[in-house]
């Protein structure tokens, strides 16, 4: 158990060193793409270089967030700062939207007027952008799938590192063939890769913001289970399950018992079969051994 618990510490510990790595690479590289992006006129290199100004800001929320949830719970905040990841999760979809509409409106400005554009310039900063970017995307990638922040971070990085790839092939097009339409055209694909993930990660953190009932466990079964399986239960109402952020369940609930039950067997078996069948650690049941308060 003592194992346990000090790994939950250091992951959070962990990850939010990540983090700063991540922020410090790209912020540092962020200088260079710009410039590199003006130099040779090109908008792959300038719709990365904005992705990853806004990258900046993103990871340092991130980092912020991360921090602030280290923090310990008190009289006014019980649930402590766990949430602030899920809001900087929230904040970071909606600021991927925004990139992508911006990129959106520079790709339909360049076909309409394409200018020139220096391919060899734009394919050394593309190559450096690449490797700045993998590195950042490796940093975050040893990070927990199931930490909603870091996930959101890790895809502002996909973006920047796919918009380098795609700043790559569009740089070694227009050198070869000098066509550089491309340039615009494989920046809207990139934009559409982005908005795909960028509206997947929306949901899930609306999903939490709204505190609703985590779509991997079933409240009617939950219910069910509880009546038929744990002794002197009669009947499980007034369920509500929701998500202090991703990975912590918490769960409130009325059990109404029989009148030979045994209060505290009730509760500790309760607990149980809530943790071991439902995974559900932290739950707050009340128990009734008359008609429930609330509905009188």
């Amino acid at each position: 158990m003592k194992d346990r618990l000090a790994r939950s510490h250091e992951n959070p510990v962990s990850e939010s060193r990540r983090l700063g790595w991540a922020l410090a690479i790209t912020a540092t590289f962020m200088t260079v793409e710009v410039v590199g992006g003006i130099v040779s006129g090109s908008l792959a290199l300038l719709a990365d270089a904005g992705h990853m100004l806004t990258d900046t800001a993103a990871l340092a929320l991130a980092w912020f967030a991360s921090r602030l949830a280290l923090r310990p719970s008190n009289p006014r905040r019980s649930y402590g700062y766990h949430r602030a990841q899920v809001l900087a999760a929230f904040v970071n979809a909606l600021a991927l939207f925004a990139i992508v509409v911006w990129i959106l409106i520079e790709a339909v400005q360049r076909l309409l007027a394409p200018p020139a554009i220096d391919g060899g310039t734009m394919l050394g900063v593309a190559t450096a952008g690449l490797a700045a970017n993998v590195a950042v995307y490796l940093t975050l990638r040893k990070g927990s799938d199931s930490n909603m922040n870091v996930a959101a971070a890790r895809l502002h990085v996909l973006g920047d590192l796919l918009g380098s790839i795609g700043a790559i092939v569009a740089a070694v097009t227009i050198l070869w063939t000098g066509w550089t339409p491309i340039d615009p055209l494989l920046s809207v694909l990139v934009s559409m890769l982005i908005l795909r993930s960028a509206t997947s990660l929306l949901g899930k953190s609306t999903r939490i913001l709204m505190e609703d009932a985590p779509e991997s466990i079933d409240l009617e079964a939950l219910r069910r289970t509880l009546v038929n399986d744990v002794p002197g239960v009669r009947d499980v109402h007034d369920v509500h399950c929701w998500s202090l952020t991703t990975g912590q369940t918490m769960l409130t609930l009325h059990v109404a018992l029989e009148r030979d039950a045994r209060p505290a067997t009730v509760l500790r078996e309760s607990k149980r079969v809530l943790a071991e069948r439902f995974d559900i650690a932290h739950s707050a049941l009340q128990l009734e051994l008359e008609e429930c308060p609330d509905e009188a």
